[in-house]
């Protein structure tokens, strides 16, 4: 039996999480995507690489089409997933259409859609977040009679990890923005969307159809504005019981189910007001910092869902660890070559995890997004307590030497 995966660019989830949790439950994996020679470069040195394989992977049928195809030769599918953004609703109908267990492909749609997402909130009375949509032919002089008060936020309906997402404060910010936007998805649907203001935080979840397990939410510090790149995560597992119930509630309305969903939010009072909801595990490295931090097999719980698995008793109370976890993103702040930067490593320091993960490679020259693409590094940190954590990462930051030289032009 084979576990089957649909991606896009390759990503530390599946290269460090999900291909060798596969590993360990006994499955290999075949591996279909539209970049087929990025994967195989991935992983090559891999211990569990996977069989890479070419597939239109944005259209369900020929999804599960060529699963069925390649069945014959690789062994029967056990399970399909993903754990793409773009891929959700494809690799859930896919799944639906071989019989196999799917997340609800019309909740992966609302989810994915951040326009249909508030519209579905607003009708069930659990949240009216004012919101209007632009669609790309839409002219900019027609702007004002979008009824969003400002502040407020612009950013691609089917938007993820931040990018081109903005904080505009007036009419003419608006205009100027989307403009800006436009030149790089000329053919992209925007929303624009009052500014929800609060303490920013996640609830990452996972679950069976039937019940859903809350394995950690931690608290979001962003860079300046207007650009919404996140730059520290510190562990906060402990919500209000209004506020969790209230974040529940409007999971339960969007639908999201089976398999991994990581929503963000503001706090405000005894409500959860959504900014988005991602029906996938949480990125950036922070999946892993959780199975660590945790404890846990995630990624192959992850894959135990879409076997058909119900959840399993035992699972830990994030509330009730006696550790702590920071991961602060080193990040460029301008365009250009990255010329130096620390190895990658761990380490332990006065009873503390360290962890130095590099996201951008010395040599690679890169432009300057104001987004979570702009990532040097990542530098997570595990330990008994708060304070402990925080005095070992900021020593090993202050240590340490990131530097971006300007590409010269030949």
């Amino acid at each position: 039996m084979r576990l089957y995966v649909t991606a896009l660019p390759p990503t530390d989830a599946v290269t460090h999480g999900l291909l060798p949790a596969a590993a360990r439950l006994g499955l290999e994996t075949v591996l279909l995507t539209d970049r087929v020679e990025a994967h195989r470069e991935a992983y090559r040195g891999l211990d569990c690489p996977p069989v890479v394989v070419e597939a239109d992977v944005r259209d369900p049928g020929a999804v599960a089409a060529r699963v069925r195809a390649l069945a014959s030769r690789f062994g029967r599918p056990a399970g399909l997933l993903s754990n793409s953004d773009h891929l959700q609703a494809v690799t859930a109908l896919a799944a639906e259409l071989l019989g196999l267990p799917a997340k609800p492909w019309a909740a992966a749609v609302r989810c994915k859609n951040k326009a249909l997402a508030r519209s579905v909130l607003a009708e069930a009375g659990l949240d009216v977040v004012r919101c209007g949509q632009l669609d790309p032919a839409l002219p900019l002089s027609e702007l004002a009679s979008l009824a969003v008060p400002f502040p407020a936020v612009v950013k691609p309906r089917e938007g993820v990890a931040s990018e081109d997402a903005l904080l505009v404060t007036d009419l003419a910010d608006l205009a100027a923005r989307v403009a800006e936007i436009r030149t790089r998805r000329p053919e992209a649907t925007l929303v624009v969307e009052e500014y929800l203001a609060g303490d920013v935080r996640t609830y990452d979840t996972l679950g069976d159809g039937k019940s859903l397990y809350h394995f950690g939410s931690w608290r979001t510090s962003l860079g300046a504005p207007p650009h919404f790149a996140e730059t520290r995560m510190e562990w906060a597992p402990r919500l209000p019981p209004a506020v969790e119930a209230h974040l529940r509630a409007q999971l339960a309305a969007l639908g999201v189910g089976l398999g991994a969903c990581h929503t963000e939010f503001v706090v405000d009072g005894d409500r959860a007001r959504i900014i988005e909801v991602n029906y996938r595990l949480i990125g950036d490295t922070m999946d892993l910092i959780c199975a660590e931090l945790l404890g846990i097999d995630l990624f192959a719980q992850v894959i135990r869902l879409h076997l058909g698995e119900s959840l399993p008793a035992g699972l830990p109370d994030p509330v009730g660890l006696a550790r702590h976890a920071r991961v602060d993103y080193v990040t460029a702040d301008r365009a250009g070559v990255l010329v130096a930067a620390p190895p990658a490593g761990e380490f332990t320091v006065d009873g503390v995890r360290l962890g130095h993960r590099r996201m951008r490679d010395v040599g690679v020259a890169a432009d300057w997004h104001g987004t979570n693409r702009d990532y040097l590094s990542a530098v997570h940190a595990i330990g008994p307590d708060r304070s402990t954590v925080d005095k070992t990462v900021e020593e090993f930051l202050a240590g340490q030497r990131w530097v971006i030289e300007p590409v010269v032009a030949a």
